[in-house]
């Protein structure tokens, strides 16, 4: 329902300036799985504004070149607090699928997930119209809800 959301703001409402991150915890692995969908022109504008070099997302080619471009500009911009502590993500990846680039973090050894603060600031640097939708998902509970400029900061509690 959260990626048709998104969908519908591809197709509909671009130029809105949207990223989505979607946070799962995955109880079974003690892990804590994020995923990070943004706009792939509007990403590719932040990442040259930040790094002055050549950004193509797409092409697969580019992608060992790219990583450490997504890695750290995500890393920057996305913080994540699990239960009161610091959480360290650990990039997996991106992938663009269609408009978008989805990227990919992971947190292991967590054993209970209560709470989750966030600071999201994704996008901030590249326009002032930016909107951070932020969905958790933890012990069978589904909790949504958004960021608009210049606010940066969310609490989720389970």
């Amino acid at each position: 329902m959260f990626a048709s959301a998104f969908l519908y703001a591809a197709i509909w409402l671009h130029p809105f300036y949207i990223t989505m991150t979607d946070i799962v915890y995955r109880s079974t692995s003690k892990s804590v799985q994020v995923s990070v969908r943004i706009f792939t022109d509007d990403f590719e504008k932040a990442l040259r504004k930040n790094c002055h070099c050549k950004v193509d997302l797409s092409s697969k080619d580019n992608t060992a070149a790219m990583n450490p471009l997504v890695q750290q500009y995500i890393l920057q911009h996305l913080k994540i607090k699990l239960n009161g502590h610091g959480a360290m993500l650990v990039y997996k990846g991106y992938q663009p699928e269609g408009e978008s680039t989805w990227n990919y973090f992971e947190v292991s050894a967590i054993n209970k997930f209560r709470r989750v603060h966030i600071v999201n600031t994704l996008l901030h640097d590249y326009k002032d119209e930016q909107i951070s939708m932020v969905h958790v998902s933890a012990n069978g509970n589904e909790q949504t809800n958004k960021l608009n400029f210049p606010e940066s900061e969310l609490d989720f509690n389970f």
